[in-house]
């Protein structure tokens, strides 16, 4: 990573800065995703003569070329290069310690969720791969010190995020760009638009089940375990003449499962390049720990939380902000059994209601209306062009 870094350093004293480039990368380079995309969106449309421009993994550029989004492979040369250049970089994950970032160059964070479980410095005990505690809190406030900006979804995570990525740049109290979406595109013509190109049945009502990773099971370092944790030949057979479900894993998780015998009831959708249609497009969500519901809790459709691990977790793991068994806007349930008689619970029961979701609502998501992407991008410009 020296070689790296000294690479970095040279390519930038060679080339003269574009302050109308401006890179984006969303999860490590593997998706054309999350608040990046809305940002970029945005941008693109209303501010054209800026270039724009995305970090790319080696391994995920086909999806951009098919997408015909301009990108550069990342850690190249020419990557190094375009990184040194741009005047701005907008990322909504951790990049890599060792790049150095350029004096005149501007860092927006974006971040990926709203915090239910610790982050960064308040995590008690960091069970990751290949560091400790005291080594992953060094390192995430190392590269937090380089952001100039931070977006924010709500007051909730303000106060969070400051204290556990010990950021002392900007914050931009916005909403999240990436649940625009959710508003500007919440109709039946796209919704049937997402089911034929996913081919999904039109006759079938949709579960998304998003979960989340686990620190401490993986396979390497970067790369977790998961398996489904539901006995899916009993959830085809009571569920499946009238839903079929969408499997969404987490960007960190490395499995490959093995769905041969449920095709038309379970659909992979892990690779899809961006969660937001598949929120739009499902009837229910389950999840369990992961942030995802924080940003579902925008269309007002049931939530069931499946949490077959909760004492482990939420004792040895990460721990949580807030008392989530009482708070959570949905039922919690830990066997399949429970789980199923849940899906079919939302048939005949207000679940809004009996959950108090509008609270809910009222906490996490009241900045939400769909012009976040608006309210970050001009500001971002206007400091560019001042």
């Amino acid at each position: 990573m020296k070689v790296y870094k000294m690479l970095f350093w040279l390519l930038g004293k060679s080339f003269h800065k574009d302050y109308r480039l401006i890179m984006f990368e969303s999860f490590l380079g593997k998706q054309y995703s999350d608040n990046p995309r809305a940002i970029y969106e945005y941008m693109r449309a209303h501010y054209p003569d800026y270039r724009l421009l995305w970090s790319v993994d080696r391994r995920y550029r086909k999806m951009f070329k098919a997408l015909g989004i301009p990108y550069v492979t990342r850690f190249t040369p020419s990557w190094m290069i375009y990184m040194n250049k741009a005047a701005l970089w907008v990322t909504n994950s951790r990049l890599p310690l060792w790049i150095p970032k350029p004096a005149d160059t501007l860092y927006l964070q974006t971040w990926h969720g709203t915090p239910l479980k610790k982050l960064g410095t308040d995590i008690d005990s960091v069970l990751m791969p290949g560091t400790d505690t005291e080594k992953y809190k060094k390192n995430f406030t190392a590269e937090s010190s380089k952001w100039d900006y931070l977006i924010s979804p709500n007051p909730y995570s303000t106060e969070i995020f400051k204290r556990a990525f010990k950021f002392y740049g900007v914050m931009l109290e916005t909403g999240y760009p990436r649940n625009d979406h959710l508003f500007n595109n919440d109709n039946p013509t796209f919704q049937d638009y997402i089911r034929t190109k996913l081919g999904l049945p039109m006759n079938k009502k949709v579960i998304l089940y998003a979960p989340t990773w686990r620190d401490d099971s993986y396979h390497e370092r970067g790369k977790y375990k998961f398996d489904l944790q539901f006995d899916i030949a009993k959830m085809q057979a009571e569920l499946g003449d009238d839903y079929i479900i969408l499997l969404r894993l987490h960007y960190l998780v490395a499995e490959n499962l093995d769905l041969s015998g449920y095709e038309g009831f379970l659909y992979d959708c892990s690779t899809y390049e961006d969660v937001r249609d598949l929120y739009l497009v499902s009837d229910i969500l389950v999840t369990d720990y992961s942030s995802v519901f924080f940003d579902y809790a925008n269309l007002k459709r049931p939530m069931i939380f499946y949490t077959y691990d909760i004492e482990h977790y939420r004792e040895n793991i990460r721990g949580f902000y807030f008392d989530f068994e009482t708070m959570a806007p949905g039922p919690l349930v830990e066997t399949t059994d429970a789980l199923i008689d849940a899906i079919q619970g939302t048939e005949i029961s207000d679940f809004n209601e009996e959950y108090e979701t509008t609270l809910f609502r009222q906490r996490f998501c009241a900045l939400e209306d769909g012009n976040a992407a608006k309210r970050v991008s001009d500001r971002i410009i206007c400091y560019l062009e001042s």
